[in-house]
Formats: structure tokens, sequence, C-alpha cells
């Protein structure tokens, strides 16, 4: 049985989702830590259900004859819990056993690599084969096996399953002690750290271990523990309290989550107690090996380190009059003996910038910083990137630094937690733009996609095979998302806010997935029809108030791509001019005559030259440019008119009046299941849809009633404007 109290929302792991499985008679050729995991995870569904399973013993392999007879099936291994025979269903290693016969007809000559994480399934009209060459591939093979349901044990040709991207991480933003401002987990929306607590390590880790299975069940292999603006008791974590890291570890292990730490750039100095922190110096060299060396002696698959530097106050390289690659590279050189790698963050940009010189760009800063130093990166250096140039907005462009770094290592960071959007607070289902990010194609249609970048097999400027052309998904760096987990009982505080960190895992394993099969997935999942009144009308009603909600998001907050217009410090709620005159950046400019900021390399910040053909030409021309983008890329008259035929006012009111008529209807919808899914849940996210109902409101209002004040130009329709 689960170690989680009751009161814990299962998530899409319900007892329900086994019910299939746990009615097979099972049978698990394999050894290993992850093939332990398997085999309990079977034995608790047929404990439920009143299936079978039991684990061969430990076999010499014997290699398949590629001329002769079917080998006979194997010699049945004692029972672990069942009959003897192979049973309806084999989970295998792939050098664990000779194929029984009817294994062997199945898989036909399917023989090629499956990979670290791989897996095969094939099925008859009675008997089903999951193989694979290693215990990660089986595990990730046996939660396909729960995603797919009934369905899995249909008849059906040799299907195989790689991941797309090798890494798929998760950045905790938690802090050991409760932060003055930020709190226990800074931009967490879900309640507090599942790993620390008021200054210390949480003492039970059963929570740990479940979210260990919901990540390896959609896909994710690694997470950072601790926030990457790393405080005091954070920077400890690699010296005297790495114990505490290392339980983690073990914990998470069986699911094959390898863990991360944030570390302070500055550790040198306030850990070490050495003069200075200057990547070049041999002492300084000489404290980050040993540190290194230690964290390996306790958690020898730890996976590397991740640094926010030279960024919103964190210490940096510059101090010292070095970059970011000398940076970068005192770390990487210290976990290259390990296998380990250093994920530093693009996100640097001057937060002290004058808001009246028009000629800084918060957005030109990444690819300004780190374009440069393409090549200059060791190989075990991951160069974490936003997926936009300013700051996970609800509409950004991509950014140009996923096109402009063809030898350097580069990973995709997107933003599960809901900062800019809606903060879990809204429902906001953010499947549909990630995929929208992942399948942007820098050099034009016909090349390379952001997910390939992430891959690793996306390669030179113009985005034709070359230098670093073709390199497998080890070679990528993968995607990243910060995390929206916390100690709520629902995990994520808005009970449907889970379906973002499934899309998330799902896509990072398959970028080309559709994001509405994937939430069908989550919903098929978190509410099985056995759990609901009518699993019909409940999955439809998911899907209304779900589907378009990053869409409705949208037209009640910042139009046309301009962003950003949140009250500051918290970011949640309206305040048009909250940063408009900050020395953050950000700036939308709005005056008498237009609104946008003016990117362009004629008459702008230059920004659009950033991007290689066509995307520069296309951003820099004003009728090119996509309307959603319009006001990010360029200032234009509040009577400009859009591909739809309305002015840029228009728009701007009948978007935000729209809005909030989308999310009155959400709010119907979701009425509709009362009485027919779990009441908590009910209750939860009737509440949160009448917080963002509040809210929704509250931007239209405020947001149309400057615009109408800026402009002078009444609504068309005469709707009431304050």
């Amino acid at each position: 049985m689960s170690d989680v109290a009751p009161t814990v929302h299962p998530a899409w792991l319900p007892a329900e989702a086994f019910g299939p499985l746990g009615r097979r008679h099972t049978l698990v050729h394999g050894t290993g830590l992850l093939v332990d995991t398997v085999v309990d995870e079977v034995a608790r569904a047929c404990a439920r259900y009143g299936g079978t399973v039991r684990r061969a013993p430990a076999a010499v392999p014997v290699p398949a004859p590629t001329t002769a007879p079917p080998l006979p099936d194997t010699t049945p291994a004692p029972p672990v819990g069942g009959p003897d025979g192979d049973g309806d269903l084999l989970l295998a290693l792939r050098d664990a056993l000779a194929l029984p016969a009817w294994a062997r007809r199945l898989t036909g000559r399917a023989d090629s690599p499956l990979g670290d994480e791989g897996f095969l399934l094939a099925g008859s009209d009675d008997r089903t084969l999951l193989l694979a060459d290693t215990p990660a591939g089986l595990l990730y093979g046996l939660f396909h096996l729960v995603r797919l349901g009934r369905a899995a044990f249909d008849a059906r040709p040799v299907e195989c399953h790689r991941p797309a991207l090798a890494r798929r991480m998760l950045d905790h933003w938690d802090n050991v002690d409760v932060h003055p401002v930020s709190g226990q987990v800074e931009r967490g929306y879900a309640g507090g750290s599942i790993f620390w607590r008021d200054g210390a390590a949480r003492g039970d880790l059963a929570r740990v271990r479940e979210y260990g299975r919901l990540l390896a069940a959609c896909g994710v292999n690694a997470v950072a523990v601790n926030n990457v603006n790393v405080h005091a008791s954070g920077a400890r974590l690699l010296t005297e309290r790495l114990g505490d890291v290392a339980a983690i570890a073990d914990v998470l292990r069986p699911y094959g989550v390898r863990v991360h730490l944030s570390v302070t750039f500055a550790a040198p100095v306030v850990l070490g107690g050495l003069p200075n922190a200057d990547p070049l110096d041999a002492a300084v060299r000489a404290w980050w090996a040993d540190a290194t060396r230690r964290v390996y002696d306790r958690i020898p698959d730890f996976g590397g380190y991740v640094v926010k530097a030279d960024s919103e106050g964190q210490p940096g390289p510059f101090t010292y009059g070095r970059d970011h690659a000398d940076g970068a590279n005192l770390l990487a050189a210290t976990l290259a003996p390990f296998g380990g790698v250093v994920h530093w963050r693009a996100f640097v940009y001057d937060h002290r910038q004058d808001w009246r010189d028009r000629s800084t760009d918060r957005a030109r800063a990444a690819f300004d910083h780190f374009a440069p130093l393409d090549g200059r990166f060791r190989d075990n250096v991951i160069l974490q990137v936003k997926h936009g140039p300013i700051d996970f907005q609800v509409r950004e462009p991509v950014s140009p630094v996923l096109a402009a770094m063809p030898a350097t290592r580069l990973a995709v960071e997107v933003q599960v937690t809901q900062e800019y959007t809606g903060q879990q607070r809204h429902v906001c289902y953010l499947g549909p733009w990630w995929s929208e990010i992942l399948g942007f194609a820098p050099w034009g249609p016909q090349g390379p996609t952001v997910a390939d970048v992430a891959a690793g097999v996306a390669s030179t400027r113009d985005g034709r095979a070359g230098a670093g052309g073709g390199r497998s998904a080890a070679a990528g760096g993968g995607l990243v998302g910060v995390s929206n987990v916390g100690d709520d009982p629902f995990w994520t505080g808005h009970p449907l806010a889970q379906a973002n960190l499934y899309a998330f895992g799902r896509l990072a394993w398959d970028p080309g997935l559709d994001p509405v099969t994937v939430l069908d997935e989550w919903i098929r999942l978190t509410f099985p029809p056995a759990t609901t009144g009518d699993p019909g009308l409940v999955r439809r009603t998911l899907h209304a108030v779900l589907g378009g909600s990053w869409w409705t998001y949208e037209r009640y907050t910042a139009p046309l791509g301009v962003g950003f217009m949140v009250r500051p410090g918290h970011h949640y709620g309206p305040d048009v001019d909250g940063y408009e005159y900050t020395p953050w950046g950000t700036y939308h400019f709005a005056d008498r005559d237009g609104v946008g900021v003016d990117r362009t390399r004629a008459t702008g910040t230059g920004f659009t030259g950033q991007y290689p053909r066509p995307w520069s030409e296309r951003y820099e021309d004003l009728h090119g440019c996509p309307d959603e983008l319009l006001l990010f890329f360029h200032h234009v008259p509040y009577g400009h008119v859009l591909r739809s035929g309305r002015t840029v006012i228009q728009h701007i009111y009948d978007t935000h009046f729209a809005g909030v008529e989308q999310v009155e209807a959400m709010r119907g919808q979701w009425r509709r299941l009362a009485g027919l899914v779990d009441p908590a849940l009910y209750a939860r996210v009737s509440e949160r849809l009448d917080e963002q109902r509040r809210c929704a409101a509250e931007w239209r209002d405020q947001v149309n009633s400057y615009f109408f004040r800026k402009s002078g130009v009444p609504d068309e329709h005469g709707r009431r404007i304050w």
C-alpha cells in the first residue's frame, strides 16, 4: 500500500489506474534497483486486483540463434505470488533471458538497441510483452502500460518507445529556511516545500517517494532540490548538510530520478573561507574539486550543479573580471570525472537599467552575454535558456539564444509554476504553449526545431546539419521546468494545475505529442471512470475548462505580446504601469498615440537582428510580424489594423471582455460536475474559479480603463469602461 497519507491526492496515479495491470499474471525478468521497483509496483496492483506476479531468478544470457527453430519456453521460476507458467504479461530486460517462443514470434527481428530508457511493447490476443535494455526502460515501460490502461493488453504490432530528450528535469525553487520575502518556496503557489521545513529537512520522506513515482510516471528523470537563488542555509547543502541531500537522493533513486543541487558561485568564500571565488584561482579550483569529490562519495549518482550567476544580485565571475565560460568551466571540470554536468542559467541581465534610456533592452541581454561565448564551454556544461527572452510571460517570442549557439549544449527552460500565468489560482493549461515553443523552427519551416536544439540534433546558425549536428539525445541539454509542486494536499494548489506538471514530463519525453492528447491522458488517469459519476461528462467538461484556458488567460491579461503588466513583487493581478518606470526593464511605452516596444533594427533596440532569417525579417516588418507578438516588437498607433480587421485599441477592449466571459463559462461548466467527482477536489476548483473570475474582471477593468484614458478612443460596442 502507499506510504502517503490518505489526505494527499494521488494525482495521475490513483489505485484505479492500476486495475488493468493488477488483473494480469505477470512474470518479471531482470535485476537491479529499478527492476525491484517494477516488481513492487506490479505486486501492489495485483494485491488489490487479484492478479499475480513472480520474478524469475537471474539467468545467464543465452543468445538467440539467427537460423534455427524457436527456442522452447523458459523453465518456470519459483513463484513469487502466482501459478507456474509464463503468465499473460512478460516484463523483461532483453539480456536477462532467452525469449520464449511466443515472445520471439511477437518481436520478430526487432532487435535494434532501445537505449538507456527506451522500451519495446508488443501484444497478441492473449499475451503482452514489454522489453527493455536497461532497468530504467523497464520502469518507463511499466508506467506506459498504466497510461494505456486496458488498451495496453490488446493485440498490437511491435512499438519501440525512446525519449527524444535524455534530460527531463525540474528545478525546485525551494528554500531551506523560510525566506522573509519569498517564503519557503520562491514563486511557489502550492504551499511549503516537500523537501524542507523551517530550516531543516523534513523527517518523513514518504511524500517525496510518492513524488518520485509521479515523476517517473510522466517521464521526468532529474530534480534540483533547492532554489537557484541560493541563500545561506541552501548554500550549506553542499558541505555540512550534504546528508540531507543524500537522504532525498536515496528516496528518489528507485524511480530513476537523479538529484541535482543549486550552488552559489561564491561557495569558496561563504563556505570555504577563501578570500575570493575567482574561477582562475588555483585555490578556488582545488576547493571546488574537493567539495565535488565529497558529494560523489556520498551520492555516487549525483547529477550535478545548477548555477544562477551574475543575475539579480547573485554572485558570479563578473566580480573577478571573468566571463560565464570561465565560471561554468570551473565547475564542469570538477564534475567531469564523475559524469556530472553543470546547468548554467542564461538568465542574466541588468536589473538596474535606466527606464529613460530606450536603447537598453532586457530582451537582448541573454544573447549579448552568451552568443559570443559559443564554442568555449566544456562538453558537460549545459546552458539553460529561458524559452523566451524576457521572463515566462504568457506570450513572448522564442529566445534567439536557442538559434545562436550551435557549439554549446542548450537546455530549454519553461516555468511549470504559473508565476505570470495565474499562479495556480487560475486555470491555465500550458501544454499548447510549450508545444508551440518546442515546435518553433528558428531557421524556417524546413529547418530544425527548438526541440531538436534541446535534443542536440540542431546545429548551425542557418539550420543545416554541420558542426555539432547529428548528435544523440544524450548530447543535448534537454528540457527543464520550474516545478509547481508543494506540500498542498493536491500537490499543485489548484488541482487542475497538475495537468501542467504531467504535460511537462510527457512533452519532455516526446515534444511531438499533441497537447490535447496529453491532456486526455491526464484526465483518464486522474479521473478514472470507476471514481466518477459520469465519466463522459467529466472528460468533456475537463477538456472544455482546460483545453483553451491558456488563450483565455492571454485574452484578459497583457495584449498582443506586450507582457508584464503585473503588480511588482508578487506578480499577481494587474498593474499596467507597475514596471513602467522601474530599473527592471520590460516596459510597454504606452502614450496618447500608441503602445508597444520598438525592437526593430531600423528605429529601435535592434533585438530583431538577433534572430536568423526568416524571423529577423518577419519580426522587423510591421505588417509581417505575427499579431500576437506585435507589441513585443513594434510601437504602433491605437488605430493600427490587425489581420482580424480590428484596430489595436478595439482588440484590447474585445479580448478583455471576452476573456472574462470565457472564465464565467468555465465556472458554469465546472458546476456540472457537482456530486460527480471527489467533493474536496470539486470544492477547491470551485473556489479557485471564483477567484479567477474576480481577478479576470479586475484585469479587464484596469487594462481597458487605462487604454481608454490614454487613447481617448471609445469602445465601438458601448460597453462600460471605467
